[in-house]
């Protein structure tokens, strides 16, 4: 089994083999070493006792052996529920689908990302034409025994001939960049590497490629360490990395984060600024023409935000919420930047202007509607030109190309509809499908339905409903409440062969679209960010209410999950209602609120949740923090706190503290435990087995802590 990572040292476990509490019978937590460590941050003592958890647990034998030791006592629990092997082959069942990406077209070829069903990642393939043979061209299956091993980007040169591809090792942040011959399939020798948050984009001579990196870091740290000083850089076709041409660099400004593409023309190298998550960006802009000509500005401050589209010679075109919260699509010709002389193109609608490409001459701007996709086309000029008719009400993406395309193509999916590939003719407006994925299960014996229900301050909330036809409100359901609610992401109705295998068990499934996210525009994204989070908090403990007021399930039945940044979210709203769930299912959360900017990406964050070097931030930040908001005595919830070792997006120690504290604080007979994964990081790129895995042991622990019949074992 690869779930308990090796006891490196049992001499250097000095946590030892006793136990603080008994969640039930014979069932044992360790013994948690505990130090007197504390901060004193703006005036208050804030005592931090397992801090010596945020240690890597690839460099700390104390750490991996406190690890092992938890993992043993999860698994003890999981694998005595009858359940669980029957949810796993199911699981199994389901996930042995054939699946594939919508088709890109570049160079004059098509790829596509294809699955046979239980391959650990998806294969790229390559065709000549839409109907010709595929041949593959990079099967990261092959790479590593595990799976593994993921591919993150890839990028065909302008001339068709070469391919830019990315690998991240182990679910870690971090890529490195390789090239590959198209025609033959064969890699080169060379590699770029140290990588984060970075894409490719070729020059027009197809020569190299600028891509962002960040300087080396010291041995040890790469897990751990912030990440500062980000580069733009050019890399040439045939020469080893340290011959790589530094392009931008803001020495003045380490936190900035630096991203450059060029044009589709080839002309221009556009990078575009960042200071965090948030959306606001600053522009300078390179003529490539003019290889001895420096970066010239064009958007000079961090007011609003500006995503490049494309360009007509010296016309820049951009979304931006600059006087338009919703969004729109501006034109500013750069001969004459000033703000008076910027034009109109794609006036702010109704719905949030999620996204914009272009393709065959064409703006495809994809809308969001109370959190479902619309989708319109748009002239160069912005004369409106049609709607792109989708089957309801779900998600749709894609719609990639280029100016001289004639076709694009998009995914349409709905909670209990799984993707569908379509062909889209730019010039007739035909969709034509292409394809369907072909699941063991029966769609229509399940509806969804779209609810509104009023937050703790009156505040208008949607949230979508699944669950088997014919379903009984009358408070015995399992449920599962699923939410974010942070940096502008919008939660939209999609398939999920996880969630097809819990509705199979009688399950109902709940996603509520809370403030924070990006559902509503630049309004609702603010409504939760900084002093304000505790809205998102509200506003997923009054989905809870509305499920058990309306009868779709009760308390002891609700369980509550998210990831990330929602695992902050189930982390504090345990906190602050821990008599409202059954279970708590806190995936890779953010739980430690006054120390998230000293890790890796963690500075970044600040955008959304505010600092704790400034105090009124702090007083907000410790107000919810799940880590230092547990409160001794107090009977939690059932939970299962999920986590991975090479977790370096929210480092692990985020988790491993929260459990430590739960475990300690923790009164009753309910169990409180931590999975943690090896080999896995903040979830991109994680293999369809660790998948499986994962969620078989989630459902099973939600069959026991919530008291309902799962499959019998065979």
């Amino acid at each position: 089994m690869r779930r308990a990572l090796p006891v490196l040292s049992l001499l250097a476990f000095v946590l030892g083999l006793s136990a603080i509490h008994s969640a039930e019978e014979n069932m044992k937590y360790p013994d948690t070493r505990k130090s007197d460590v504390a901060d004193t941050l703006h005036g208050t003592k804030v005592a931090d006792p397992y801090r010596w958890l945020e240690d890597d647990v690839r460099t700390s034998k104390e750490v991996a052996s406190w690890v092992t030791a938890q993992n043993k006592v999860t698994f003890g629990y999981l694998e005595k529920i009858p359940s669980r092997k029957p949810i796993q082959k199911r699981l199994t069942e389901l996930w042995n689908y054939e699946r594939q990406s919508a088709p890109s077209k570049a160079g004059g070829r098509y790829f596509v990302y294809r699955n046979n069903g239980l391959q650990n990642q998806s294969v790229l393939y390559v065709s000549e034409s839409l109907d010709g043979k595929e041949r593959v061209l990079i099967d990261p299956n092959k790479l590593t025994k595990d799976g593994t091993v993921a591919m993150t980007t890839t990028e065909v040169s302008p001339d068709g001939k070469l391919m830019a591809f990315g690998l991240a090792e182990a679910g870690s942040d971090w890529q490195s960049f390789k090239i590959l011959d198209v025609a033959t399939g064969k890699v080169r020798d060379e590699q770029v590497k140290w990588i984060k948050y970075s894409g490719v984009s070729w020059s027009r001579d197809s020569k190299g490629f600028f891509y962002s990196r960040f300087d080396e870091p010291k041995t040890g740290a790469a897990f751990t360490s912030l990440n500062l000083d980000h580069k733009v850089y050019y890399h040439r076709v045939g020469t080893p990395q340290s011959d790589d041409v530094l392009v931008y660099k803001r020495p003045d400004h380490p936190d900035w984060n630096l991203y450059g593409g060029v044009s589709e023309d080839g002309r221009y190298l556009v990078i575009s600024m960042r200071k965090g998550t948030d959306a606001r960006n600053r522009i300078v802009y390179k003529d490539l023409e003019e290889p001895y000509g420096m970066p010239t500005e064009l958007i000079e401050d961090f007011r609003n935000e500006y995503t490049f589209l494309d360009n007509e010679g010296p016309i820049f075109y951009f979304k931006t919420d600059l006087d338009a919260p919703l969004g729109k699509v501006i034109a500013i010709d750069i001969r004459k930047p000033d703000r008076k002389n910027w034009k109109e193109v794609i006036p702010e609608a109704k719905d949030r202007l999620s996204g914009v490409s272009v393709a065959g001459n064409l703006f495809v701007c994809t809308y969001l509607k109370d959190a479902y996709t619309q989708v319109k086309m748009f002239g160069i000029d912005g004369t409106f030109v049609r709607d792109v008719a989708l089957p309801g009400i779900g998600t749709a993406g894609g719609f990639g190309g280029k100016r001289t395309d004639n076709e694009t193509f998009y995914t349409y999916t709905s909670f209990a509809t799984p993707p569908s590939i379509y062909r889209y003719d730019l010039a007739t407006g035909k969709s034509k499908l292409l394809r369907t994925a072909k699941v063991k299960f029966d769609p229509d014996a399940y509806v969804t339905e779209q609810v509104f229900y009023k937050s703790k301050d009156g505040t208008r909330v949607p949230m979508f409903i699944t669950h088997k036809k014919g379903t009984k409100l009358d408070g015995s359901n399992p449920t599962i409440l699923y939410g974010y609610g942070g940096f502008n992401i919008s939660l939209t109705p999609t398939f999920s062969v996880a969630r097809i295998a819990w509705l199979e068990m009688g399950g109902v499934y709940a996603q509520a679209n809370l403030r924070g996210g990006g559902e509503y525009g630049k309004t609702w994204h603010k409504a939760g960010t900084k002093l304000t989070k505790q809205n998102v908090f509200d506003d997923f403990i009054a989905a809870a209410e509305y499920l058990i007021a309306n009868k779709y399930t009760s308390s002891k039945k609700l369980a509550i999950k998210g990831g990330s940044n929602g695992g902050l979210l189930v982390g504090a709203c345990m906190c602050q209602r821990p008599d409202l769930f059954g279970a708590c299912l806190p995936a890779v959360g953010v739980m430690d609120m006054l120390r998230f900017h000293k890790f890796t990406a963690g500075r970044y964050w600040t955008d959304d949740y505010g600092s704790p070097d400034d105090a009124k931030e702090f007083t907000a930040l410790a107000a919810y923090s799940p880590y230092h908001n547990l409160k001794k005595g107090t009977k939690y919830p059932p939970t299962l706190v999920t986590t991975a070792d090479t977790d370096d997006r929210v480092v692990p120690g985020h988790s491993f503290k929260f459990t430590a504290r739960l475990q300690e604080y923790h009164t009753g007979s309910a169990p409180v435990l931590i999975r943690v994964e090896t080999k896995a990081g903040h979830g991109a790129g994680k293999p369809t087995t660790k998948i499986i895995e994962e969620v078989a042991d989630e459902y099973a622990f939600l069959i026991k802590t919530l008291g309902f019949p799962g499959p019998k074992a065979e």
